[in-house]
């Protein structure tokens, strides 16, 4: 084998074992990561690319099926999930709305971080090349309901950066995790919800 070739086979192997890891990653992740705790900045991109809003705040979450997003910017917005509802509450309006936990969670970035089914029952992996310094999975979900197209989980080593969402109206929505902690204590009532006095509440 010349020189050359020797060099591609072996950058092809590496770029093989890279991509293979991705997935890897994100089995254990799905496999080991019992709870956690996250700062985050969600950056939504309109299908034309030409429009972004960009917001933030904390994440926490202990499987199976509890989790709490909470918007501080723009504004203040709330989505836990107690393990049979999920609510999300907007301060600004001080309006609450549920939905039965297994209506909300499908095949949905929740379903990956803190979901207790089985990874792979709900989605296709499969290895995408490296970006943004990044290694990259496909998750596509099985079930087609049209509101989410695909996922992308990208990790660095085998610590989970970034979520990027692409839904069925082409719009994207990328999660980037900051101090990412797993396996720590988190409060029990960290993942309950009661609508505050005066609250309009819409539960389905």
């Amino acid at each position: 084998m010349s020189r050359n070739a020797w060099i591609g086979a072996a950058l092809a192997l590496a770029c093989s074992v890279a991509l293979a890891d991705a997935v890897d990653s994100l089995r254990e992740f799905v496999r080991d990561a019992r709870s956690g705790r996250s700062s985050f900045t969600q950056t939504v991109t309109s299908p034309d690319g030409a429009r972004k809003k960009v917001s933030s705040g904390s994440f926490e979450f202990q499987r199976p099926n509890r989790f709490r997003f909470h918007y501080t910017r723009p504004f203040e917005q709330l989505i836990v999930a107690d393990g049979a509802k999920v609510w999300i509450y907007d301060a600004d309006l001080n309006q609450a709305s549920s939905r039965q936990l297994a209506a909300a969670l499908g095949s949905t970035p929740a379903a990956i971080l803190a979901g207790g089914g089985s990874l792979e029952k709900d989605f296709e992996l499969t290895p995408q090349p490296a970006r943004d310094g990044l290694e990259w999975a496909l998750a596509t979900p099985r079930q087609k309901d049209g509101t989410i197209q695909v996922l992308r989980v990208g990790f660095r080593g085998k610590d989970l950066a970034a979520i990027e969402i692409l839904d069925g109206f082409g719009q994207r929505s990328l999660l980037q995790f900051v101090d990412l902690r797993l396996n720590v204590t988190v409060a029990a009532d960290t993942f309950r919800f009661s609508p505050p006095a005066g609250a309009d509440v819409i539960e389905q």
